[in-house]
C-alpha cells in the first residue's frame, strides 16, 4: 500500500513540476529552466540528506558506474518533458511520456535489464500496453475535434 501511495504521489508531482517548467520555460528557456529546477531540487534534498540518511554521500565504491549517469538522463528528462508541454501541452505530453516510460519498463522486465529479474512478456502486457496507445490517439482525436469546433465558432460570430 505505502509503494502505492508513492507512486500515485510521484505521479501528481511529475504532472505539477512539468507544467510548472514550461511555464518557466516560456520566460527564462529550456537551459535556464533546466538548471533552476536541478538547482533548486539540489537545493531541498541536501538538508532532508543530511537530517534523515544514514549512508555516506560519496559512498559509491560497489556502485555499477553506468548508474551514475542517472543524474544526467535527469537532465534529459527536464529538458525533454518541459519542451514536449510545451509544444504539445500537458495532456498529450503526459501520455506520451507514460507510455514511453510503461514501455521502457516491460522491456527492462522482460530482458532483466540492470539486476531486475526476467519476467516474460504475457499478452496482458501487449493489450496494455495498447489501450494506453489507443488512449493517446482518443485524446489526440478529442483535442482536433475541440479545436474545429472552436474555429468554426469563432468564424460564425
Amino acid at each position: 500500500m505505502e509503494g502505492m501511495l508513492f507512486a500515485i504521489l510521484a505521479g501528481v508531482f511529475i504532472s505539477l513540476q512539468t507544467v510548472f517548467n514550461a511555464k518557466v520555460s516560456g520566460k527564462v528557456g529550456a537551459w535556464a529552466t533546466t538548471v533552476l529546477v536541478l538547482g533548486l531540487g539540489f537545493i531541498a534534498s541536501l538538508p532532508m540528506f543530511i537530517a534523515m540518511d544514514d549512508r555516506s554521500l560519496f559512498d559509491i565504491g560497489g556502485i555499477n558506474k553506468l548508474y551514475l549517469l542517472s543524474g544526467a538522463i535527469g537532465v534529459g528528462i527536464v529538458f525533454c518533458i518541459t519542451q514536449a508541454i510545451r509544444l504539445l501541452g500537458p495532456a498529450y505530453a503526459i501520455s506520451l511520456v507514460l507510455v514511453s516510460q510503461l514501455t521502457m519498463a516491460v522491456i527492462i522486465d522482460t530482458f532483466g535489464w540492470f539486476g531486475f529479474a526476467t519476467n516474460p512478456l504475457t499478452m496482458n502486457n501487449v493489450i496494455g500496453l495498447g489501450l494506453m496507445m489507443m488512449g493517446i490517439v482518443v485524446i489526440k482525436m478529442k483535442a482536433r475535434s475541440w479545436k474545429r469546433t472552436q474555429k468554426q465558432g469563432s468564424l460564425c460570430e
